[in-house]
């Protein structure tokens, strides 16, 4: 059992860690520490706290190494994504122009229409689903298109045939034939 002895001014840091920390690992770390230190059992934490006794080898073995610095999540390592700097202001930029200014055919941005028009300007392609989470980082809510024909239709035209649609509802008894 490893044993730890912790200074107040140690215990007054980690105390402040855990209480201004919002990350569970950080919790768990420190209390695995704070509790190490008052000679629990690694077999004691690891029930305590539910996690294995190689977190518990883990924590004890980076608060000592590098001490406060060693008990923060660590990002993992991985590939650097795709979505550059650059293709997430072209991003920013394009979803705040209406796409019929850049020449489309088109008043509403979807998905794949994005991905087809940010993998002409920038030469980088994702899929939908990628892109989607890519516009959700950036703060930007996909949401389904409302296609109507508002301004596309005649509109009177709609409303007579949206008069006789309503007197065929009715039945029968109100059906008028008429000439157009």
């Amino acid at each position: 059992m490893a044993h730890f002895t912790l200074s107040s001014r140690e215990r007054e840091s980690l105390e402040r860690l855990r209480s201004e920390n919002k990350h569970a690992v950080v919790f768990r770390n420190v209390t695995i520490i704070l509790q190490s230190a008052e000679g629990r059992s690694k077999a004691e934490l690891s029930r305590a706290l539910g996690c294995s006794v190689s977190t518990i080898d883990r924590a004890r073995r980076e608060y000592r190494r590098i001490g406060l610095a060693g008990l923060l999540p660590v990002k993992p390592p991985g590939r650097p994504s795709r979505a550059t700097p650059e293709f997430r202001a072209a991003l920013v930029e394009a979803v705040q122009t209406p796409p019929n200014t850049l020449g489309y055919g088109f008043s509403t941005w979807s998905v794949p229409r994005l991905a087809a028009h940010l993998k002409k300007i920038t030469k980088i392609s994702f899929s939908d689903d990628q892109l989607r989470r890519i516009l959700h980082q950036e703060k930007f809510s996909v949401q389904r298109p409302k296609h109507t024909m508002k301004g596309k239709r005649n509109e009177e035209e709609f409303e007579r045939a949206k008069g006789e649609l309503e007197a065929l509802k009715r039945g029968p008894a109100n059906w008028v034939l008429q000439r157009p």
